[in-house]
């Protein structure tokens, strides 16, 4: 059955106390308007519309590539008067979804049980029983158990507070009825807006199935009013995706202690350590150790590579079995082949390091292509950059290199080469050469030593 889905993100959002979008927040690295229309958009044969209002056109700039038809809503006045803005695109059949860009935890699961339900002559409601359902509008039941009416809590009698069941706001309806009940809305009420949920009522009156569906925990529909709120969709996000990486093998120290802000992919035995973050897509090999302290984005890791503590690693592509850390940053652009080394306080950009190569600590290596089995002695830098343009440097395998070098891109060192300590070289080096530049020492006789004034 073909359907139009609505995302609801015209409010203010004035408690959040921004100057962005509420539905523009992120939850788990992604804005909150951004993972509603992902999921969405895992429905089939599905139409996406989104409304916006306030600082809508950053929100259209944000959702742009979701090519979603997108309807202004000003002077909002409800839920109904939004779904009245989208009315004139809905399709003559099937259905219309509606959700909500500050419910960010929807899950597709759920949305494809009510989408199962739905048929031409069927409303599909989402509902929760709380515990303490104040704030939401009460399902209101007839004797036989069949929904009849959704009443807000403003406009709810005294025996009408106390039902627990409440409305997500999350409904399915045909849109064959839908069309006409929108027109018929009214504003009749204590907030002086037009419901969407009144459309309950008339589906009852007009022998429409009224059928609910509910979702798996509360946080999937709670909504986001407030940064504290959003804190706490943070915390649940975060311990459902920690949840999941366990169930599927990897070992976390401390459950609590992980963030991802994106996408995780974990492989067999996998262990991570506190006070991890990954952002974007990263991908883990089995049998990899990750040390605390850790930020990872956009990599990929292969087997059994170790990543010791307060290691960033960015866009960057680490074989199998290397060893990296504590300390080191691997910028965008860096590719370690298998068995290399990276260690302590050691920065790579834009740098392909060949199998078994070690660059053990205090050097920069940026712009460069190394070869295999490479030694790269402390406090070696790549100067890469003239001031204008980046340079190569190119070093063959089984090269010596050793500490306090200066390479002065562009320059090429040839394999099996040797380059003495605290040289600033500048011209190519060949096959197994050894190359120094570097002062001739000198030592004075009888130096006289500075003493204080």
């Amino acid at each position: 059955m073909t359907q139009d889905i609505v995302i609801l993100a015209a409010g203010k959002g004035s408690r959040m106390k921004s100057a962005f979008s509420k539905v523009l927040h992120k939850v788990g690295g992604t804005a909150m308007v951004r993972r509603v229309l992902t999921t969405a958009s895992t429905l089939p044969e599905s139409k996406l519309h989104l409304v916006v209002g306030h600082q809508g056109e950053q929100v259209e700039a944000n959702c742009q590539d979701f090519s979603a038809n997108i309807v202004w809503q000003d002077n909002p006045q409800g839920t109904g008067d939004a779904l009245r803005r989208v009315a004139p695109y809905l399709q003559a059949d099937g259905a219309t979804l509606t959700l909500y860009g500050d419910v960010p935890l929807i899950r597709s699961s759920t949305l494809a049980k009510m989408t199962a339900l739905s048929t031409p002559n069927t409303l599909v409601l989402l509902t929760i029983a709380l515990d303490n359902p104040t704030g939401y509008g009460r399902i209101v039941r007839n004797d036989q158990g069949k929904v009849i009416a959704i009443v807000e809590q403003k406009d709810a009698s005294a025996s009408q507070l106390s039902i627990k069941e409440v409305n997500t706001g999350i409904l399915l309806a045909p849109n064959k009825h839908l069309q006409t009940w929108l027109a018929s809305l009214t504003n009749h009420n204590a907030q002086g807006e037009y419901y969407l949920t009144d459309v309950i009522a008339m589906a009852a009156r007009d022998g429409v199935d009224i059928v609910t569906v509910n979702p798996e925990n509360e946080a999937e529909v709670a909504g986001v009013n407030d940064r504290v709120q959003l804190a706490a969709l943070e915390r649940e996000l975060q311990k459902q995706q920690a949840i999941y990486l366990m169930q599927n093998g990897a070992t976390l120290l401390d459950p609590s202690r992980i963030d991802v802000r994106g996408e995780l992919i974990t492989g067999q035995d996998v262990t991570i350590d506190v006070n991890c973050v990954f952002e974007g897509k990263v991908v883990l090999g089995n049998g990899v150790e990750i040390g605390p302290n850790c930020h990872l984005k956009d990599c990929q890791i292969g087997d059994n590579t170790v990543i010791k503590s307060n290691t960033l690693i960015d866009d960057s592509q680490v074989g199998e079995s290397c060893d990296i850390g504590p300390f080191a940053r691997l910028r965008p652009g860096t590719q370690l082949s298998n068995h290399a080394k990276i260690g302590n306080f050691v920065e790579t950009k834009k740098a392909r390091i060949g199998e078994g190569s070690k660059v053990n600590h205090l050097s920069y290596i940026g712009d460069t292509d190394m070869g295999a089995n490479v030694n790269v002695g402390a406090g070696t830098i790549t100067c890469n950059y003239d001031g204008v343009n980046k340079h190569l440097t190119q070093v063959a395998d089984n090269v010596f290199i050793g500490s306090n070098t200066s390479l002065v891109a562009p320059v090429q060192i040839a394999e099996g080469a040797t380059i003495a300590a605290g040289s600033t070289i500048t011209k190519q080096v060949g096959e197994k050469q050894l190359a120094f530049a570097r002062a001739r020492q000198t030592n004075k006789d009888n130096w006289p030593r500075p003493v204080k004034k």
